[in-house]
């Protein structure tokens, strides 16, 4: 595995951030939340009042949403006051005290063969309109810092990625261009130079490119070979915004204890997801893979994927993102520590962002950027 810079940061910090600045009205609640909590306990439970505390401090990094492209399907739509058609507007992810929220700019089907490109800026279109359009709910954050900005201004700020390696078409120009238009976050699927036998050698420029510009890999869904290969190549911690452990059950996202292990000694980021296919029907089940991959990867490199509005089916308990507090209290429930939680649910996102900014600014001054088309840089074998 390749080291971080040697001047890079090391040491996760949670960042310290005021009392809860964005609670959610009174009398609010999600679509999928009842009166009952997640095994007949009520609202008065002791654990879910912690939970919600401790959220008020340490809010929910989501690290995937569909969001974008379920809104193509509306005509119109109203995030600030409640939108029912979709599983998260803003008055749920106050109440769920989601504090960042990572835009997932693929498409459930796709796209048509030549047309990625398009797509993607398509959604980013979109996207930046819809943030612009709901000031009072959502602010852009493009950085680990204005991440924070966003939510001591009382604003869910929503990072722009994954987006799929196709929407590159073979240029390191157009990452460049995604990434002044927001892109924060790419994963390495889809694409002949990040598929089958692992990265080929325009792909391990893509991945010095990405690190260049700030731009965070996801592996979700890579071959194992393009894993290892990513890990060994990048300066900067990965993301997995989408895999939960292949131990407890078995899914192409999913990770085996091997790559877990790996990705826990790169100090990367297995974000486990809200999926009943992936995880389980249930809220035990998400919990069980959640102490799964902190066992064996670390505490320092879990987090969560609401996958909300992605077409997918959630636990039972967990219908929309209003549903943070219950799933942190059945892991009050199991143990975990006022710390561990709060890595869980912003601190180890804020440290891969961080590292990533670190390590562009530090690599912008030092390489010029890449020219590099896959056209004739891969026109040889691996």
């Amino acid at each position: 595995m390749a080291d971080l810079h040697d001047d890079a940061p090391t040491t996760t910090e949670v960042a310290e951030l005021p009392d809860d600045p964005f609670p959610a009205e009174p009398g609010a609640r999600g679509a999928g939340d009842g009166a009952e909590g997640l095994d007949g306990r009520d609202d008065g439970d002791e654990e879910l009042g912690h939970a919600r505390a401790l959220l008020a401090r340490h809010p929910v990094a989501d690290g995937y949403s569909g969001l974008p492209w379920a809104l193509r399907h509306l005509d119109r739509y109203d995030l600030e006051a409640g939108e029912t058609a979709v599983d998260t507007d803003v008055p749920r992810l106050r109440e769920g005290r989601v504090g960042a929220l990572f835009w997932s700019l693929h498409q459930p089907e796709g796209p048509a063969a030549g047309r990625a490109v398009a797509t993607v800026l398509d959604q980013l279109d979109l996207a930046r309109a819809v943030i612009g359009s709901h000031p009072d709910g959502l602010r852009p954050g493009t950085t680990a810092g204005q991440i924070i900005d966003a939510r001591n201004c009382g604003r869910v700020a929503v990072v722009l990625g994954p987006a799929p390696a196709a929407a590159l078409d073979g240029s390191l120009g157009v990452l460049r261009c995604l990434r002044a238009l927001g892109l924060r976050v790419l994963t390495l699927t889809g694409a002949a130079w990040a598929d089958g036998p692992g990265l080929s050698r325009f792909g391990e420029e893509v991945v010095r490119e990405m690190n260049r510009l700030g731009v965070v890999a996801d592996l979700s869904g890579a071959g194992e070979a393009t894993v290892l290969q990513t890990l060994a190549v990048s300066r900067t911690p990965v993301l997995c915004t989408r895999s939960g452990a292949a131990a407890l059950r078995p899914h192409p996202a999913n990770l085996s204890d091997a790559l877990l292990a790996g990705l826990g000694e790169a100090r990367g980021l297995c974000m486990v997801p809200l999926t009943a296919e992936q995880t389980g029907p249930a809220v035990a089940d998400v919990a069980d893979h959640l102490g799964h991959v902190r066992s064996v990867a670390g505490p320092e490199c879990v987090g969560l994927s609401g996958t909300y509005d992605s077409g997918v089916t959630h636990p039972r308990g967990l219908a929309d993102a209003s549903r943070y507090p219950h799933l942190v209290a059945e892991l009050l429930r199991r143990g975990w520590s006022d710390s561990e939680l709060s890595l869980l649910t912003w601190g180890n996102v804020q440290r891969v962002l961080r590292s990533a900014d670190f390590a562009a600014k530090a690599a912008q001054d030092r390489r010029e950027p890449s020219t590099a088309r896959t056209t004739a840089f891969d026109a040889r074998s691996r």
